[in-house]
């Protein structure tokens, strides 16, 4: 069965943001466009193989439909509905990833 893949804004703004940092910051665009075009390869074999991902929760106590793929330093965590892949995020490891994820969730739990 091949899915359709489906980037949310967001995901696309991390890869910009990668790319940015990579290309402008480190001042190295031809490792920007590699470690992009990385990830986004990686992402593109969802289409084939949704389930490739280990869940969020083999790594973290927390009950989500959220599956990750690790690309050296970089984290793409998308969710599986029907027959489409969403990539919701793309983030670099090191970074609290699960505030990061669950924000709104968080934030309602706050305001109670």
């Amino acid at each position: 069965m091949k899915y359709k893949l489906r980037y949310s804004t967001q995901s696309l703004r991390d890869l910009e943001e990668i790319w940015d940092y990579i290309a402008a910051d480190l001042q190295n665009p031809s490792a920007a466009a590699r470690v992009v075009n990385s990830i986004m390869d990686s992402a593109n074999q969802l289409m084939d193989f949704a389930e490739m991902g280990a869940p969020l929760s083999s790594i973290a106590n927390v009950e989500s439909d959220y599956r990750f793929l690790v690309h050296g330093n970089y984290l793409t965590f998308y969710r599986v509905h029907c027959n489409e892949v969403y990539v919701d995020r793309v983030l670099f490891g090191r970074r609290d990833y699960l505030r990061i994820l669950f924000e709104e969730f968080l934030e309602e739990k706050t305001a109670e």
